[in-house]
């Protein structure tokens, strides 16, 4: 054989001229090392690092059976972590129901630090406005861009008929604001300020909900998630809790009215969520309590409202159902950004293209052949696609008439059997 291959033994024995061009050094430096020589025709070659050298980062995994991609969950929750998160709350009701008081005990922070309270004499020229209020919430390493919109003059006016157009606007605005910002150039910074949760609360000194309430639930069930909300719920007693709550789920049902449902649990899930999730479905409408004031109670510190007869701990599930609340609002936080992106955005986004953008449907020429679905309109995207097919059919046919008169103008002549074209 041309290659000889040769196995030295030992790297302890003094062997220099079977070591080749290992020194003592190395010897002394990487004891028991096992050299292996190749020799043959174009030379000589020693290599003992290649068995020697430590264990390399990526190797093979003993497990059988294992590729690796069971660990992309982690890379989606790097980079959620890293980017942070987005999520918009819109709380409408009547004045003095506790919205402010409770959004700030469901973040523990203070979202209006310079709140102005209008007067009674204010109240009257007060008309319904959009209060938008951002703030940046750090827990744990993880960053929640929090938007609160507050509608302060709901309901305030003797004439309320028209006062959650406002409303409507507002969510209709950052429906088109966020298409206008996907359809532009710049698509990987979009700030998503679609509303994704709408707390509306219900007064409970009424029985049941008010023509106000259905009007606008019905209105604008169908662009956002609505979460009803019995506010002050300390000023009923448990019973008539209860039978407000089934008369509002009536009237709810008997209105038509869709509010946000609770994702069904799958089967393989563990029986403490499933018993999480029946007692949050059971809860709705949520009732509630909302406190900032922190009291000593039996030597414990507790978030609530101090009365005569006692205190009503906020964050306790026996006196309301302010932490059945907060539960849903962060168990479901995802779901209800799902919910607003692929139904919510999605109808408003079809809608909007069906349309045309608010462009009045561009009348048919005489020459394109009938559409089977003459009641359809036509967005813009599609009309400049039907204009450039028109005018490519209409440069082929310029085409073919200009090679049918080119040939009508070669007259054959026929001379010894043969026929031959002059141009003229």
């Amino acid at each position: 054989m041309d290659n000889a291959i040769s196995t030295i033994a030992s790297a302890n024995n003094n062997d220099d001229d079977d070591l080749g061009s290992a020194s003592p050094k190395e010897e002394k430096r990487t004891p028991g090392r096992k050299l292996i020589r190749i020799t043959s025709k174009s030379g000589e070659m020693t290599f003992g690092k290649l068995l020697t050298s430590p264990l390399p980062m990526f190797v093979n995994p003993e497990q059988p059976g294992y590729v690796g991609f069971a660990n992309l969950p982690n890379q989606v929750h790097r980079k959620s972590v890293k980017k942070g998160f987005e999520f918009t709350l819109m709380v409408v009701g009547e004045s003095g129901l506790g919205k402010s008081t409770l959004v700030n005990s469901l973040f523990l922070t203070d979202l209006y630090p310079e709140r102005h309270i209008p007067t009674a004499a204010e109240k009257i020229q007060q008309t319904v406005k959009i209060d938008a209020s951002t703030v940046e919430i750090e827990e744990r390493g993880v960053k929640l861009r929090l938007t609160v919109v507050d509608t302060p003059g709901f309901g305030d006016s003797l004439n309320s008929t028209d006062c959650f157009k406002p409303v409507i606007r507002y969510i209709d605005d950052q429906f088109e604001r966020y298409l206008n910002d996907e359809s532009g150039l710049n698509r990987r910074h979009i700030v998503d300020n679609r509303v994704h949760s709408c707390f509306y609360f219900i007064n409970p000194s009424g029985h049941g909900l008010k023509p106000l309430d259905v009007a606008f639930m019905r209105a604008v069930h169908h662009k956002v998630n609505i979460v009803p909300v019995i506010a002050k719920a300390d000023t009923l007693t448990k019973q008539e809790v209860t039978n407000l709550k089934r008369r509002i789920l009536d009237q709810i049902e008997d209105y038509g009215i869709k509010i946000y449902p609770l994702p069904d649990c799958d089967s393989d899930e563990d029986e403490d969520y499933k018993e999480q999730c029946r007692q949050l479905k059971n809860a709705v409408p949520f009732a509630v309590v909302g406190a900032n004031a922190i009291i000593e109670v039996k030597g414990r510190k507790v978030r609530g409202r101090m009365y005569p007869w006692g205190v009503v701990e906020v964050e306790n599930p026996e006196h309301c159902d302010f932490i059945k609340l907060r539960t849903m609002l962060i168990t479901h936080m995802q779901d209800l950004q799902e919910v607003t992106q692929e139904t919510h955005y999605e109808n408003y986004r079809a809608e909007k293209l069906a349309t045309g953008g608010g462009a009045p449907p561009v009348k048919q020429r005489t020459s394109k052949p009938a559409i089977s679905q003459p009641e359809r309109e036509i967005s813009d995207r599609e009309r400049e696609l039907i204009q450039k097919e028109e005018e490519l059919r209409q440069m082929q046919e310029r085409l073919a008439r200009m090679q049918a008169e080119i040939e009508a103008r070669k007259p054959a002549v026929q001379q010894n059997g043969e026929i031959k074209s002059h141009d003229l």
